[in-house]
């Protein structure tokens, strides 16, 4: 079944998502969604959104180190991944 709701956009892109929508995804107040573009239209999804670490897990362990030995200080991941490549 197709259920169809609008909603107005505002002038900074903002749209409510309808209630009746909200109930059906299970969305409740600080729920990410993801939007996907299709031939059809527009798809919205409930998504989850995670973190994931720049380094490996054997980078964490050369930082994790070199921090109790009294550390370094790097000007960013790339920088950082640099060095650790270098030990």
């Amino acid at each position: 079944m197709t259920i169809i709701e609008t909603a107005k956009m505002t002038t900074k892109g903002q749209v409510t998502i309808p209630n009746k929508i909200r109930r059906l995804l299970h969305l409740a107040d600080g729920a990410s969604v993801a939007f996907g573009l299709t031939k059809d239209g527009v798809m919205l999804m409930p998504c989850e959104v995670t973190a994931c670490s720049p380094y490996t897990p054997q980078e964490w362990q050369k930082i994790e180190k070199l921090a109790s030995e009294g550390g370094k200080v790097f000007s960013g991941t790339d920088v950082t991944k640099k060095y650790l490549a270098s030990l």
